[in-house]
């Protein structure tokens, strides 16, 4: 039946609360909601929709949450109906102790917008505690000759309730010696006092034992009892006396433990064992007895744990004096707690982003977070910063939050990641401060293409080198990250020689190598010019290119190429002439070769690799030029057969030979005459002879006519070169360099060499002049380089050979005359 009437008395109060809670004032904005204590989980708190102008789904739409103030979620969102509903059994005992009235504040945040709605629940206490003593049984002792009215104080009671609900009265029982009364205090706890009604009489009562009923005024009514056993003493009329009623005292809450507070002093006028006092704490708490300690012979209270002005900043303290015989005073210590600025601020993150895209505009929130510190006054003021260098700001919003905003463009290329140092400082002295890391990352958007080391590359590969091979790496950075900085190889679309790039020029499309699929000709082309494009796998694409220069470089794949003496086309042998008179260093003939290389792959060295007299002849190394090493003598043979190297500097060297006959004589006739005796039969016909004789005076009349004109005409031409040259500083406008070489080189050649004859081996009819006298001068690589060199030459020795051919006329009209004169005295 009672378990049935207090659940109607909880439902009227459940009713009686909820009307409350809708009847809410809000004359600074802020919600107010009342429930009594140990509801139900799930309990209905208020509609917090209705209250913050919402539907129930959009709670959940526009991300509605409870955000606490630093203490333990007691509350929780219903999203379907939109109602604030308890997250557990809440206790006001708990949460408050015996504070009136018990409020829970707590912030309701809707994140879309980020604005903050403060709530305030009235937790109303119910009776759900019994009054209770301390201890259980307590013994005190009397003095038998006490005085009417005396009053004993007894063993604290403590109910945790408040109001009505906590201690109201108490009742004692089984005695008429004594009554029960309570100092009017107006809170705090009760402090029940023994006070003796009638006079004790130890002789016929020593011992009293009396039943302390302490009562509520809950309904229904909860009590606690305590048996108190009176012990009646021997007179003893003196008690110990305090000096001070009340004992204050103010220490900071830093204090080491061991610390003394204070010392208090009781007198007793009484002699002996009566005057000796002892001290002794009454009516304190568990958490009081756990924080001071005090001396029982001296009254010394002293600390013997941390003392935390957050956590309790004022003690009030009972001490008893107490002399053997067992007469007490007592007095109160009252000990105030002064703050000191032990607590550092405290930073927590509330909302927020760890990833923000470099494109996000200035003004943009990123985090909210909230700052408090529990020290209070100054010591609790909070002021938040971070460093000016970086692209954000901190904005104060309502009850200590920050929103940390950006105040700039974000470039993840120069910066990817930011450690933002939240320092939170208070105001204390010394004040205290703390750090929070904020680390966000900035994600990247393609705004940067691929970019190359270089704006241009140059390449050096040699000639004939194998096909597909590997010949250059080309490598493009993009500062983007992930798809934006994937990097593509390709080239540019082109043409080499009539044919497309790409069947010559490959490229790895991922790693930018450079293959060649053709083996390249230094003779056929020197260098190549392509574009290498780079492009990202964003979106949309960015990309860019270089200019690359492949330069093949000259290989030793080309043997000097002889062109004077040339070999005869009608299957003779040319032949030298050096008169018996010459000296040692008469220049007979020279060696003419080139080299399709270029470099010192066609610096040409020549070297006499045989000869029929060893010692007689010499060759330049670097001209070319056979002469004679010591003067010819009569034993030397008519004939000469001398072997010609001509060896490149190539690695490794290349070479070509050339036999060079030379005939031995001091003039014309005689070496006519001795070839004629070598090589001419005795038994020749006459009358044959004859007619050759008539028939070649005949040609060689014409010939000697066109000659003269020619030569003229030679004469006329080599004026009008060198007045040229001496107004053109020596080469002739327009003339290659190459050319004019040549030109000197006929025109010494014919100064040199105009009385030098040379006959083949097989036929007197036939005369040969040696080509022209080359200086000693080496072919440089930018003439090799030319686009079109054996043109060049081809006209060179064109000219050249027209040359030659007039003066072969000419030795052959003389050699006509004096055979017809040999003739002529033979008949």
């Amino acid at each position: 039946m009672a378990a049935l009437q207090r659940r109607r008395h909880y439902s009227v109060l459940v009713l009686l609360f909820m009307l409350l809670g809708m009847l809410w004032e809000a004359g600074d904005g802020q919600i107010h909601y009342s429930i009594p204590e140990e509801l139900d989980k799930v309990s209905f708190v208020g509609n917090i929709a209705k209250d913050l102008g919402l539907e129930p789904r959009e709670l959940a739409e526009r991300g509605v949450r409870i955000v606490p103030r630093g203490r333990t979620q007691l509350f929780a969102l219903n999203p379907r109906s939109g109602s604030l509903v308890t997250a557990g059994r809440i206790d006001r005992e708990e949460l408050c102790a015996q504070s009136e009235p018990c409020l829970v504040s707590f912030n309701i945040l809707v994140e879309d917008k980020l604005n903050l709605y403060p709530v305030e629940v009235e937790i109303v206490d119910i009776n759900d505690n019994a009054p209770r003593f301390l201890r259980e049984q307590l013994e005190v002792k009397i003095i038998e000759n006490a005085a009417l009215s005396s009053r004993f104080p007894l063993m604290e009671v403590y109910d945790p309730d408040v109001g009505l609900n906590s201690l109201q009265g108490f009742k004692l029982s089984g005695n008429s010696h004594f009554s029960v009364d309570v100092p009017s205090e107006a809170n705090g706890p009760k402090y029940p006092e023994l006070v003796l009604e009638r006079a004790l009489d130890r002789e016929r009562e020593a011992i009293h034992r009396l039943v302390l009923t302490a009562m509520d005024g809950g309904d229904p009514v909860r009590s606690g009892v305590a048996r108190i056993l009176v012990t009646v003493l021997d007179a003893n009329d003196n008690a110990p006396v305090f000096t001070q009623s009340v004992y204050r005292v103010s220490v900071p809450e830093n204090l080491p433990v061991g610390t003394p507070v204070l010392s208090v002093n009781a007198r007793d006028q009484d002699e002996g064992a009566h005057a000796e006092v002892t001290y002794s704490f009454v009516r304190i708490t568990e958490k009081i007895s756990k924080t001071f300690c005090l001396n029982v012979l001296t009254g010394e209270i002293s600390t013997s744990a941390n003392l935390d002005y957050e956590d309790a900043s004022f003690y009030e303290l009972d001490v008893e004096a107490r002399d053997q015989p067992g007469l007490q005073d007592r007095a109160k210590v009252l000990i105030s707690i002064l703050d000191v600025n032990d607590n550092v601020p405290e930073v927590v993150v509330t909302s927020g982003s760890r990833s923000v895209a470099e494109s996000t505009l200035p003004g943009t929130v990123i985090v909210l977070f909230q700052v408090y510190d529990r020290d209070s006054g100054r010591n609790g003021l909070v002021i938040c910063s971070i460093s000016r260098s970086l692209p954000f700001e901190l904005e104060k919003s309502v009850d200590n939050y920050y929103r940390l905003v950006t105040n700039t463009v974000l470039d993840r290329e120069q910066v990817s990641l930011y450690n933002i140092t939240v320092t939170a400082t208070d105001k204390g002295m010394p004040s205290l401060s703390t750090e929070m890391l904020i680390s966000l990352n900035v994600a990247d958007i393609n705004d940067n293409p691929p970019a190359f080391p270089h704006t241009s590359y140059s390449v050096y590969i040699p000639e004939n080198n194998p096909r597909g091979a590997s010949i250059f790496s080309v490598t493009a950075h993009d500062p983007d990250s992930h798809e934006n900085a994937q990097v593509t190889y390709s080239l540019a679309e082109d043409t080499i020689q009539g044919g497309p790039l790409s069947s010559y020029i490959s490229i790895n499309s991922d790693t930018g190598v450079l293959y060649a699929l053709h083996s390249f000709d230094c003779e056929q082309f020197r260098d190549l010019q392509l574009r290498v494009i780079a492009s990202d796998s964003g979106d949309p694409p960015l990309s860019s290119n270089v200019s690359l220069t492949i330069f093949v470089l000259d290989q030793n794949d080309n043997t000097p190429e002889i062109l004077y003496p040339a070999f005869p086309t009608d299957g003779s042998t040319g032949v030298e002439l050096a008169p018996r008179s010459a000296e040692p260093g008469y220049l007979v003939t020279k060696v003419v070769a080139v080299d399709r290389d270029s470099g010192q792959n066609a610096w040409l060295s020549y070297r006499l690799l045989k000869a029929s007299e060893p010692g007689l002849f010499a060759v330049g190394l670097h001209t070319g030029e056979v002469r004679t090493a010591r003067a010819l003598l009569d034993r030397d043979a008519l004939k000469q057969t001398l072997v010609v190297a001509v060896q490149d500097h190539g690695q490794p060297p290349l070479s070509a030979t050339v036999t060079l006959t030379v005939a031995v004589a001091d003039n014309l006739p005689d070496v006519l005459a001795d070839l004629g005796s070598l090589e001419v039969p005795h038994d020749s016909d006459a009358s044959g002879l004859t007619l050759y004789l008539v028939v070649a005076v005949a040609a060689v009349s014409c010939v000697f006519l066109a000659f003269v004109i020619v030569l003229l005409a030679l004469r006329l031409r080599r004026w009008q070169r060198s007045h040229v040259l001496q107004t053109s500083g020596g080469v002739p406008a327009g003339l290659p360099a190459s050319h004019s070489v040549g030109v000197d080189g006929v025109r010494a050649f014919l100064q040199t060499y105009s009385h030098e004859v040379s006959l083949t081996a097989d036929s007197r009819s036939h005369a040969i002049f040696p080509q022209p006298n080359y200086a000693d001068t080496l072919i440089s690589q930018e003439s090799c380089e030319k686009s079109e060199p054996l043109l060049i030459q081809e006209d060179f020795y064109k000219e050249q050979d027209s040359l030659v051919r007039v003066r072969l006329l000419l030795l052959l009209y003389l050699f006509e005359q004096e055979k017809l004169k040999f003739s002529l005295i033979s008949a």
